[in-house]
């Protein structure tokens, strides 16, 4: 598991819900999703409880600024609807 990537959750109040990856220590994995779960209160989960996805978000946002939820959300966001797409194409 990797900071950045983009995981889903599996147990709990979170279940079903797309996160990112932060930090990754022994058995947890501290998330966040840029709503609820924000960078300043992220979530730590153990690693059997989430399913991790191939997709890695670049962690450092452009012109050197610090990472903020908004990135995050632009992310998830985008992971959501290209998987929306990718089902639609296999569908038809």
């Amino acid at each position: 598991m990797t900071r950045g990537q983009i995981v889903i959750v599996l147990k709990g109040r979170d279940k079903g819900k797309l996160m990112v990856v932060l930090s990754s220590e022994g058995e947890f994995a501290q998330l966040a999703d840029g709503r609820l779960r924000t960078l300043d209160r992220s979530k730590k989960k153990k690693h059997k409880h989430i399913q991790i996805t191939h997709t890695v978000i670049n962690m450092i946002p452009p012109c050197g600024r610090d990472l903020q939820d908004a990135d995050i959300r632009k992310a998830l966001t985008a992971f959501t609807e290209k998987e929306v797409a990718h089902c639609q194409r296999t569908m038809s």
